[in-house]
């Protein structure tokens, strides 16, 4: 804030006059009228500029005042945002463990199934045969008679043909064998287990799942190109599996991480509209959602 410069002018010849009067002799008959009012009129300027200086120093100690409330206030809101900040990353930190492990505990759940569906099928067959050998038991071999009978051949009366012995190892020990390996991360030790429920047990329910194990195991070493041979060998040839939604999952993902962005979006959003309630269809809606896209 600045005085007008007529006051100015006025203070500094009022203060001239002041000094010269002050140093200048009076007549011994007094001072004149003149000199009185002048007097008069440069005491009434210098009250003015001490009112005015009384102000200035008034205002400016409020304005430093609310400037330094001011910077208590902006130290207190940057505080408080780096807090919030850090809450939320925690609390994103925290989501993320908790779809991960989500996510973990429903592929366990589904291979709880699977097992169980095996379980089923296997004790489906044992019947069957069962079944089977009970009617041969019952029935006599082609081409022979009853003991004591004519054609009935001496000495063979009684005997049954020896069962024709199976190579294949059990189905149900080699499948969780090698989803033990799996998850010790001994991964051609899993892999060569898996492949034996493929070669011996093609028509399974539990093929389907050791083909996707497969693509799990090239996908966890990174090849990726492999991953999404075996996930397709999931989708084509086990199209009715549980599996079959999380196969297409990993496929889009392996695509994503081969570079091959638009592929690997249309997969994502195949797998959304054939298997929409899906946990799986939930985690392509969240990776499409990260890359900025719609799930259509």
């Amino acid at each position: 804030m600045q005085i007008p410069r007529t006051f100015r002018n006025r203070l500094l010849a009022a203060s001239l006059i002041a000094t010269i009067l002050s140093v200048t002799p009076m007549p011994a008959r007094g001072a004149s009228k003149e000199i009185i009012e002048l007097q008069t009129q440069v005491q009434q300027l210098l009250d003015q500029v001490q009112r005015l200086q009384s102000t200035l120093d008034t205002r400016l100690g409020v304005l430093q005042n609310m400037a330094q409330q001011t910077q208590e206030n902006s130290v207190q809101v940057t505080a408080a945002m780096n807090a919030l900040q850090q809450k939320l990353n925690a609390q994103n930190d925290a989501l993320g463990g908790k779809l991960d492990t989500t996510s973990g505990q429903i592929q366990s759940l589904n291979d709880s199934v699977d097992e169980l569906k095996s379980r089923i099928a296997k004790l489906d067959k044992s019947l069957q045969e069962m079944q089977t050998q009970m009617q041969s038991l019952q029935a006599p071999p082609a081409g022979t008679s009853a003991p004591g009978q004519p054609g009935a051949a001496p000495g063979t009366a009684g005997t049954m043909p020896a069962p024709a012995t199976n190579p294949a190892p059990p189905l149900k020990e080699t499948f969780q064998a090698g989803v033990r390996d799996y998850n010790a991360a001994k991964y051609d030790v899993a892999a060569g287990e898996f492949q034996d429920v493929l070669h011996y047990y093609p028509l399974d329910d539990l093929a389907g799942t050791a083909q996707f194990y497969l693509g799990e195991i090239a996908y966890r070493t990174q090849n990726y190109a492999d991953a999404v041979t075996a996930y397709n060998a999931v989708l084509e040839g086990f199209p009715g599996s549980p599996k079959a939604p999380a196969a297409q999952l990993r496929k889009g993902l392996a695509l994503l991480q081969m570079s091959r962005k638009s592929a690997g979006i249309q997969e994502l959003r195949s797998l959304i509209q054939r298997h929409p309630q899906t946990p799986e269809a939930s985690q392509a809606r969240q990776k499409l959602a990260s890359m900025g896209l719609r799930a259509r």
